[in-house]
């Protein structure tokens, strides 16, 4: 490792013991992304107490060139913000800004810092009979400046879109050391661009997420989960639009998972087992949720709803979660294909989004596409139908060598991939950013135009490029 040791040392006298280590047994833990898919390394680890003094740290940074790699949870999919292999990047976490500074029910918003994990938002905010309308797999390590930055999505932006639709005010660090506060939300202003989105998905390239005011709703009275099973996506697809017809608003997730998918869980979960007794091709994990005013006739709705679905020779078989704790077994088999799918080895992902009405037709032909040009592989594609959204997970045959796979046939099966993508006007992104896994596929692939505002923007802002290199621009 490389880094000026008079910086290390004025960076140690700002930040004081609790504030910055070198120890490499403390920095270990947060130098490979989740996946384990990248590993580097960092001259230090900076934890700020707050903004102030994360300012001058970063004033400290761009006077000694010291690059700046923000890393929230460390749950990211696409090597977002794990530091290169040089060593000389200061890694720079925020989980000790995790005060909830207000929470306003009247007013239906919750002020917070960025290292607030979300699963502690949403019980904090549960105490007050409200909720925060996003969650993902990895809410218990997720943190709210983590999920701004890559403008995370998740199973309930079906209703209540992504962290873009849910951020009100944001508060951040700029590369010069400046602190950009607009956390006093307005339902109207017009003064200009609209800067605090240009800093959301922009995965701490142009600023330092360090605290938010995110948008509330009542908590829920009532919910029913259900799930479906089906012949195919495109019966998925027709089921969901009867869903969306007879349960309007209420309808808050509407999950696909295929056969696979479910065999995988139910062999990695211990106790897990599938909710319908026979075999379908697809599954559904349906959410209708209704507040104190509208939770009455909620289960009799639905029941409605699934037997006009029946008539209509929608779905093959169906049942309605009885209780609270069969609902969360169901949610739970979803939630869990990703840590199921990694136990069996390694493959690539492809987090992606199409036209919503094509996307059966789309996964219809690129998991045998790409199964007949990569023989041994298994191709699986689940997630958020609702928004044109699917995880498609191509998954190695077994291999001795798992980097030289990744380099080498996984590399290629992602490009055919994202070309098929581009091909049907998708995204090669939907939900999880660019990072360092998507970089160069952007760039081939992205719009020249779109790619040179980015970049001019990027040149702007942080024009030392000090903060988190080597990801999306």
């Amino acid at each position: 490792m490389s880094a000026s040791p008079t910086f290390l040392e004025e960076a140690a006298n700002l930040l004081g013991p609790s504030g910055l280590t070198t120890d490499p047994d403390l920095l270990d833990p947060w130098l490979t992304d989740w996946r384990g898919r990248f590993t580097g390394m960092a001259c230090a680890l900076a934890s700020p107490s707050g903004a102030t003094q994360l300012s001058q740290l970063v004033r400290l940074c761009a006077r000694h060139k010291v690059q700046i790699v923000p890393q929230g949870g460390n749950s990211g999919m696409v090597g977002g913000a794990t530091p290169d292999g040089t060593g000389t990047s200061l890694l720079l976490s925020l989980r000790r800004m995790n005060a909830i500074r207000g929470i306003d029910p009247e007013n239906r918003k919750v002020t917070c810092e960025a290292g607030v994990v979300l699963q502690t938002l949403h019980e904090a905010v549960a105490e007050e009979a409200m909720r925060f309308p996003l969650t993902l797999g990895g809410k218990g390590s997720a943190t709210v400046g983590g999920l701004i930055s890559t403008n995370a999505g998740g199973s309930q932006v079906l209703r209540h879109g992504s962290m873009r639709a849910l951020v009100l005010g944001l508060e951040a660090v700029l590369a010069d050391g400046d602190i950009f506060s607009m956390l006093t939300p307005l339902k109207k202003d017009n003064r200009g661009f609209d800067l605090k989105q240009l800093l959301i998905g922009s995965e701490g390239t142009l600023g330092i997420v360090t605290a938010a005011t995110l948008r509330l709703v009542p908590a829920v009275a009532e919910r029913v989960v259900i799930w479906a099973g089906l012949p195919s996506l495109k019966a998925a697809r027709a089921l969901l639009l009867h869903c969306e017809s007879n349960a309007g608003d209420s309808l808050e997730g509407f999950e696909v998972v295929p056969e696979r998918c479910l065999d995988f869980v139910v062999e990695y979960l211990p106790g897990a087992r599938a909710p319908l007794a026979g075999r379908h091709a697809w599954h559904a994990l349906i959410e209708v949720v209704a507040d104190a005013s509208n939770a009455d006739n909620l289960r009799e709705d639905c029941e409605a709803m699934m037997a006009g679905a029946f008539e209509q020779n929608l779905l093959e078989d169906a049942v309605i979660a009885a209780n609270e704790t069969q609902a969360e077994e169901f949610w739970l088999l979803r939630e869990s294909i990703a840590p199921a799918e990694r136990e069996r080895g390694p493959a690539v992902q492809h987090d992606i989004s199409v036209p919503v009405e094509q996307m059966p037709e789309f996964v219809e032909m690129i998991v045998p596409e790409v199964e007949s040009a990569w023989p041994g592989t298994q191709a699986v594609a689940f997630g958020h139908l609702g928004d044109g959204n699917v995880h498609f997970h191509v998954i190695a045959p077994p291999t001795d060598d798992v980097s030289a796979w990744h380099e080498g046939d996984g590399k290629a099966i992602s490009r055919q991939v994202y070309d098929m993508v581009v091909a049907w006007d998708g995204s090669i992104s939907a939900e999880h950013g660019i990072g360092q896994l998507k970089r160069e596929e952007l760039l081939r692939l992205g719009d020249p135009v779109s790619l040179a505002m980015m970049t001019r923007v990027k040149r702007a802002l942080d024009p030392e490029g000090l903060l988190n290199p080597g990801k999306l621009v």
